[in-house]
């Protein structure tokens, strides 16, 4: 029966139909005849705290019942995020994978970089050293014009110290 709705019948009627069909003790039937005012106050005062009593286990059970369905409604609830905790924790291990990721490829970059400009250093020596070579030799930068050839044929010849008696050839 829900906490709260009566169906005509009292508590006591609901709770304790088998004890009222039950005779009385001999005790109370002693002397039936002469009964006296202390033995009917007793039944009915008896017969009031049994009536609260039953109505105060029937309000027990109906607050019993109603956090019963409280605590399922947080079980459920409960449920419910801990599933979107763990939705949560697959997130953040994916995040986890692509940030070491990222860190890899920012690491990778990093040491690009500093092998990019060792290559720049080393091809500005590279420059330095040849310009310093053509002017070892007097010879001007971009002075060699459109054709190499003829420009060596006429410069190595004129170089001092150096003397070919058969002239130069170049293929």
């Amino acid at each position: 029966m829900p906490c709260g709705k009566t169906t005509g019948k009292s508590t006591r009627q609901l709770f304790f139909s088998e004890a009222i069909s039950q005779p009385r003790p001999m005790a109370l039937l002693a002397f039936p005849s002469d009964p006296s005012p202390t033995d009917t106050s007793i039944d009915t005062r008896s017969d009031t705290t049994m009536e609260h009593i039953l109505q105060d286990i029937a309000s027990v059970s109906c607050h019993l019942e109603a956090m019963d369905s409280k605590i399922t409604d947080l079980s459920t609830d409960s449920k419910s995020i801990w599933a979107y905790i763990a939705g949560f924790q697959d997130k953040v291990t994916d995040l986890d994978h692509h940030l070491t990721a990222v860190e890899g490829r920012i690491a990778f970059l990093t040491d690009s970089e500093s092998v990019l400009q060792s290559l720049r250093h080393k091809l500005t020596d590279l420059e330095d050293r040849s310009r310093s070579d053509n002017q070892l030799f007097g010879i001007p930068e971009r002075e060699e014009s459109a054709d190499v050839r003829a420009f060596l044929r006429d410069f190595i010849p004129a170089l001092p110290g150096l003397t070919f008696s058969p002239a130069l050839e170049f293929q």
